[in-house]
């Protein structure tokens, strides 16, 4: 049985699109239905949150997840990814090398971070993995008129950061960690930022003006607050 985007908790963005704040770390997911597709955008933190995410899913749509886009590889957006194994995956090229070869750092990193050790074993020992790797944009559709373009944006917050455009009468972008309403964006060892004003203007050359920009935590911002925050990195890193 379909439920609303209310009834499941869920913010409701435009026709057939949501997003779910999560709770612990505040990690934004979002949800595009499709005519007999469905499209999940980041995967959670634990496997546990991936199995509720995609029950969820299920009952907005009305068909299980068709596809999955991650974001980028942190444990609070991947590490619920196996959940969803029936889904295509698709992220940004290179991601798939850091899921594979790096899981030692992707464990610590969430542990470090607060994620349960046993939860955080069981999440990598099941990591997924991206099979479609987009280079620069990819038009996925979704059904009937409905599409929307992953575009690899990065490198900035991680050396692979896909960005998701859903087009509309106002245009929703979800950003990942890109941006950040709820905090200051955190860049950790793995961040390039000397690199990552030049991903927020690839991000709102995407989106556009009067696109909503949907970050990886906090609230829904707009192009001018993209704007900010790239003007406040440039200045934090010392770069133009």
């Amino acid at each position: 049985m379909r439920v609303t985007w209310e009834e499941a908790g869920w913010e409701r963005l435009a026709d057939g699109v949501g997003r779910c704040r999560l709770p612990g770390w505040d990690c934004t997911v979002g949800l595009v239905v499709g005519a007999g597709s469905a499209l999940m955008i980041d995967a959670g933190s634990s496997l546990a949150e991936g199995a509720r995410l995609r029950t969820e899913a299920r009952a907005l749509a009305g068909h299980a997840v068709t596809h999955l886009a991650l974001t980028h590889a942190h444990f609070d957006h991947a590490f619920g990814a196996a959940e969803f194994a029936d889904a295509e995956v698709f992220g940004a090229a290179g991601v798939e090398r850091v899921l594979t070869d790096q899981r030692d750092d992707l464990r610590a990193d969430a542990v470090r971070n607060g994620l349960h050790a046993r939860v955080a074993d069981e999440a990598v020992a099941a990591l997924t993995y991206p099979r479609h790797l987009v280079s620069t944009e990819f038009t996925l559709p979704l059904g009937d008129d409905r599409q929307v373009r992953l575009a690899n944006v990065g490198p900035g917050h991680t050396p692979h950061d896909l960005a998701v455009l859903v087009p509309g009468s106002r245009p929703i972008v979800f950003c990942g960690d890109l941006v950040e309403e709820s905090g200051e964006p955190q860049a950790g060892p793995d961040a390039v930022p000397a690199l990552w004003p030049a991903a927020l203007d690839r991000l709102l050359s995407l989106g556009g003006e009067d696109a909503l920009y949907v970050p990886g935590h906090g609230a829904v911002v707009d192009a001018g607050f993209v704007r900010a925050q790239r003007d406040a990195l440039a200045t934090r890193f010392g770069v133009s």
